[in-house]
């Protein structure tokens, strides 16, 4: 990316954020932003397929704390009009009549500025931060990280599973192999800015360089373009890979895989593939950590007189033993039938106990219901009602 488009184009602008946005609010644009304008989900839509790409480059940007600082500063330097015409139709600072050599120290340099002039800092700024206009040549760019979402199922989180994940992203030309030239043929050194990727111009004072117009700051020409993919070297492409989901994976967790997001540029590396994980619901289980949870239901006579409970797990069936006068509530742990670790160790299955309530009674349940209170000791309830004759 050149420092040219990081004076035209408003990253914050792309992503609908403001300037002073934290880091996490710009993340939560970008996702936002790349959800809904995913190639995945609009298929032929060029629009959604430039609105992601936008998206990707905005948010490689202003998710690094020091590219944003170097973005910030560059777009405050331009965007103040630091550098309009007068009206003699000088290139003065801000329009004031004043020589800007004698700002700079003229010729022989400011010391704020390590000794180089004005035509030294600004082709420096636009060369890449090399002195004296020579642009540094463009080489390999790292490629773009894509981010994705999979839904899991409850059982397949926490024991672990591999599936097949289809993207459609922006890849490699099969029929070039990513340098755009017909096969046979091959890319030749840009004539104008010979290889570099940039060419200079002289203003008056200023010295300005920016991405060579005839090669797009490649550094080299295709006379002979791909029929596939018309010289780019890249083409939207549809591929499916296996992704390996760990045991345990949680719901929100991120995976990253690297090397398989976008292909670099010039030989550069691929990006990486972000992976959010969605895990469904379970209709039993819950989990907490690595312990799965568990609501069982149990009689007033399980709960009073102790029993063995036949509960299921994610892999089979324990029997956990109720002992006598257990209060609703309470929790029985099944050890190591939670969700195994990394070290190979498990969590815990928390069954809680919920004593059930019948609603209605048979007449010979009633009466045994009755014989049973007559003959248990009343619930301690001394310290209540003390407390209610104190208060009436």
């Amino acid at each position: 990316m050149s420092s040219k488009d990081w004076i035209e184009k408003d990253f914050y602008a792309v992503l609908g954020v403001d300037k002073a946005a934290s880091a996490d609010d710009i993340k939560k644009a970008y996702r936002k932003v790349a959800r809904e304008s995913h190639p995945d989900h609009n298929p032929g839509d060029p629009k959604a397929e430039e609105r992601f790409k936008a998206a990707s480059e905005a948010y490689n940007v202003l998710s690094d704390s020091g590219r944003r600082r170097e973005y910030d500063e560059m777009r405050s330097l331009f965007g103040s009009g630091a550098f309009r015409r007068n009206a003699r139709g000088g290139g003065q600072p801000g329009g004031m009549p004043f020589d800007v050599s004698d700002m700079f120290g003229g010729g022989g340099g400011d010391r704020r500025f390590g000794g180089a002039g004005f035509q030294d800092l600004f082709s420096s700024i636009f060369s890449g931060g090399q002195a004296g206009g020579q642009a540094a040549p463009r080489g390999p760019a790292r490629g773009r990280d894509v981010e994705t979402e999979v839904a899991l199922d409850f059982g397949d989180a926490v024991r672990g599973v591999t599936l097949p994940l289809t993207l459609r992203a922006p890849g490699v030309c099969d029929t070039c192999h990513g340098n755009g030239a017909k096969p046979g043929t091959q890319p030749r050194t840009c004539p104008v800015c010979h290889g570099a990727g940039v060419t200079t111009r002289n203003q008056g004072s200023f010295s300005f360089s920016e991405p060579c117009r005839n090669c797009q700051g490649v550094g080299t020409v295709v006379e002979e373009k791909c029929p596939e993919c018309h010289g780019s070297g890249g083409v939207t492409k549809t591929r499916t890979m296996n992704v390996r989901f760990p045991a345990g994976v949680a719901d929100g967790q991120r995976i990253r895989l690297t090397g398989r997001g976008e292909p670099g540029e010039r030989g550069g590396p691929a990006g990486d593939l972000f992976v959010h994980v969605k895990v469904r619901p379970d209709e039993l289980f819950g989990r907490t950590g690595d312990d799965l949870t568990l609501t069982v239901p149990v009689t007033f006579a399980e709960a009073v007189l102790g029993t063995d409970l036949r509960v299921p797990t994610l892999d089979g069936a324990v029997t956990l033993r109720v002992p006598p006068g257990t209060p609703s509530g309470r929790v029985l742990r099944a050890r190591g039938k939670g969700v195994v670790r990394r070290d190979g160790q498990a969590g815990d299955l928390l069954v809680t106990l919920d004593v059930v309530v019948p609603a209605r009674l048979s007449d010979e349940a009633r009466t045994a219901l009755e014989s049973f209170a007559e003959q248990t000791p009343p619930a301690a309830r001394e310290h209540l009602d003390a407390r209610v004759r104190r208060v009436s």
